[in-house]
């Protein structure tokens, strides 16, 4: 079996007053970067909790290299390495002190931590700021720390959540080159709703919708499963509104002629509208559309 091999069979998570959060979670997931997408309440933050064993799952079972990760977590936990979306920091301490500190927490040896903490600062391009205090970083600097503080372990499933939410593009483009170095020798869960994150850097692509898996495979297999479903349509501004309180837009463009809308539909919304290429957001909105319809 592969080192970085998790399988998720069955998975459901139901909370006491009985709402189903997780419904049917079916994954084998292996090396490399895994996007997780889904609009805000699909059940992508209570999923990535149980992966990082943060909660168990009230039915089914997640197996890291075969071990069930609820009745056995720590051989998981050695060699997970997790950035979640409200990480913190201490202001007043130095990049090279706050990974001291987190080292200790995580049971790594003094004198293993010290070597290793440069590693990590020299890995995501903080090694000339490691001795200035964490108050004076900028976003993106904090969000490499809190990479560098989940490689400390030297994990083999990295798991991220939401980590470009409020970056500039530049600081964006450096955390997608950092996180497609990483994925060469690990799993990296990717947890976003940026879907150009996505496209720029995952291998696969995992949708969630309703606490359902409403797809898993390739970003090549989600396009061409949306073919035919994407138009677009030049409209007056007067109608903009009622349209896209009917349709999945997926983007607008005003022009001399009109509003150029762009969509997502199962058949053409009128004579007008021309059929063309999905894109991933078109294909990413048309499945979850799809899927919520149901």
């Amino acid at each position: 079996m592969s080192t970085c091999t998790l399988e998720l069979d069955d998975v459901g998570f139901r909370y006491k007053g009985g709402h189903d959060a997780l419904t049917n979670i079916s994954l084998r997931l292996e090396r490399g970067i895994v996007g997780l997408l889904g609009p805000n309440g699909a059940g992508k933050s209570t999923l990535m909790r149980i992966l990082a064993t943060l909660a168990k799952p009230t039915r089914g079972r997640v197996q890291w290299r075969g071990e069930d990760i609820a009745s056995r977590p720590d051989p998981l936990r050695r060699t997970l390495g997790y950035l979640p979306q409200d990480f913190g920091i201490y202001p007043m301490l130095s990049a090279r002190e706050f990974l001291a500190y987190l080292s200790a927490v995580k049971g790594i040896s003094a004198k293993r931590a010290a070597a290793r903490v440069d590693e990590c600062l020299a890995q995501v391009g903080l090694a000339d700021v490691a001795d200035r205090r964490l108050g004076a970083f900028s976003g993106g600097m904090r969000q490499r720390v809190g990479i560098a503080q989940a490689l400390l372990n030297d994990p083999q499933l990295l798991i991220v959540d939401e980590p470009t939410v409020g970056l500039d593009p530049e600081e964006r483009l450096r955390f997608r080159h950092l996180l497609s170095d990483l994925a060469v020798n690990r799993l990296v869960i990717l947890s976003t709703h940026i879907v150009s994150d996505i496209e720029a850097s995952a291998g696969s692509l995992a949708i969630m919708a309703k606490g359902r898996l409403v797809f898993s495979g390739t970003p090549e297999a989600l396009i061409a499963d949306a073919a035919g479903h994407a138009w677009e349509w030049t409209v007056p501004d007067s109608q903009v509104a009622t349209i896209r309180a009917h349709h999945v837009t997926t983007g607008s463009q005003r022009r001399a002629d009109g509003v150029r809308l762009r969509l997502v539909s199962e058949r053409a919304p009128s004579a007008d509208a021309v059929p063309v290429a999905a894109s991933l957001e078109d294909a990413h909105l048309w499945r979850i559309a799809s899927a919520e319809a149901c």
